[in-house]
């Protein structure tokens, strides 16, 4: 097969607009949150955009802090924005699990469960009677995942409280990120909530397969400083057998040269050519074929010397400063070394390629409208991901949840409405859902941008 014969497959194959013609991976996989913030709704909303069924449960009132959690205080209908993206494709559910009806109501749904996922404190879902030793005993096949910052036992875990910024600063990710000489950078986003949840979905997946094996489900314990750590590459190994720290090297890399974020006329650049032969092509690029042969920088280990590799960063910056993005994007793509402007948000997304590829996701929400949100990241040619409606405001689907899965008539409902135990925001403000809202029996836009 010729590469032009490959891409056209790939662009068949992965066709956006037959996303919603295809089967989903995990439909008919049952999956209960209690979850707060980003690292618990993160992994749980993986699942659901590859088909999983997610019940999202909070606390009746006010439920998920991240609904508040906004910049500049911007909300839209009960949410914060970054509640949307980590809340959609799920069932909305109120229950207050810490009196007698609201834990009774929740072991219901975890008896039809086949994953439950929370992410409290270490004891805290045992102290209301609902930890995995009691919904195991419901449930003998269930996944249960808990995740904080430090995990579930160790000399942390016992009520040592975490947010990205501290899983950062603990890992050792803090220390390392940032420029010579200046202070540790927090990175821009919840990098530790977002890469937890990745790992979790992934270990949740390893479980269900040992479940398919053995009939036995089993207790994740994840804990988000943890999974910085295994971000460090060669970190560890640099620190046992050098037994000094790794420093900060700001825009510049290390372990690849030349790797790096340069200035050039109209902004920011990424170059990087790890290899021989790709320093060559950049060299050729420069005009400048010479510096390939140069004994400083001839392979890449003498490119990895600090004076050299130091030499060779004011080469680049003096070239880069005489160039566009585009200039340099364009030589790149010409010669054979990787190269991309640094763009803006507003630059990615407005990209042709990441809205073809449905990176870009636009959508018409039964309750929102026209909506646009990120779309599913990985790919799979049969059974791809999609979002099929937004994040929802508190308690949205009680009544489907409540009476479809869980078979309670409308005096039941009720009667646990009048004491609390499921309460809804449309109650509150008077909103209402459309009339044609059935949950998954709505079908939606097919994705992508029309």
């Amino acid at each position: 097969m010729s590469k032009e014969d490959y891409l056209a497959w790939a662009n068949e194959a992965f066709d956006i607009r037959r996303i919603f013609d295809k089967p989903e991976a995990l439909k008919g996989l049952r999956v209960v949150e209690l979850c707060t913030l980003i690292l618990g709704p993160a992994h749980a909303v993986f699942l659901a955009e590859m088909g999983a069924e997610v019940i999202k449960v909070e606390l009746p009132g006010t439920g998920d802090t991240m609904r508040y959690v906004s910049p500049r205080g911007m909300f839209w209908q009960n949410q914060s924005l970054g509640f949307f993206s980590e809340n959609r494709n799920k069932y909305h559910v109120t229950i207050d699990v810490r009196k007698a009806e609201g834990k009774e109501l929740f072991k219901k749904l975890i008896a039809r469960a086949d994953v439950f996922i929370e992410n409290l404190t270490a004891g805290t879902m045992d102290e209301w009677g609902l930890g995995y030793h009691q919904l195991s005993a419901i449930n003998p096949g269930l996944i249960y995942i808990a995740k904080n910052g430090f995990g579930q036992w160790g000399p942390y875990a016992k009520g040592r409280a975490s947010y990205d910024a501290v899983a950062q600063a603990q890992s050792g990710i803090g220390f390392i990120t940032g420029f010579p000489g200046r202070p540790p950078l927090k990175m821009g986003i919840f990098i530790g909530d977002y890469f937890g949840a990745i790992m979790s979905a992934a270990s949740v997946m390893a479980a269900l397969h040992y479940r398919k094996r053995t009939g036995r489900g089993q207790f994740i314990d994840y804990a988000q400083s943890e999974g910085l750590i295994r971000m460090l590459d060669w970190t560890w190994a640099y620190q046992y057998l050098t037994g000094q720290d790794r420093d900060r090297y700001g825009n510049w890399d290390v372990a690849i040269c030349p790797s790096g974020i340069f200035r050039c006329g109209d902004g920011f650049i990424a170059i990087a050519a790890a290899t021989d032969a790709e320093f060559a092509a950049l060299a050729k690029a420069m005009d400048r074929p010479g510096l390939a042969e140069d004994a400083r920088f001839r392979t890449l280990a003498d490119r990895l010397k600090e004076e050299n590799s130091r030499e060779l960063q004011k080469i680049l910056d003096e070239w880069t400063a005489g160039k566009t993005q585009g200039e340099i994007d364009r030589l790149g793509g010409e010669f054979g070394f990787a190269a991309a402007p640094v763009y803006s948000e507003a630059d990615t997304y407005r990209n042709e390629h990441w809205r073809a590829r449905g990176a870009t996701w636009q959508h018409e929400d039964p309750v929102y409208g026209d909506t646009v949100e990120y779309g599913p990241v990985v790919k799979m040619s049969e059974t791809p991901g999609r979002i099929k409606w937004s994040a929802k405001p508190v308690g949205f689907d009680n009544e489907f949840v409540f009476g479809t899965i869980l078979g309670l008539g409308k005096e039941e409902q009720a009667v646990l409405k009048a004491k609390g135990i499921t309460t809804k925001w449309a109650d509150r403000v008077g909103a209402k859902p459309p009339d044609d809202w059935q949950g998954e029996g709505l079908i939606f836009n097919r994705g992508g941008e029309e």
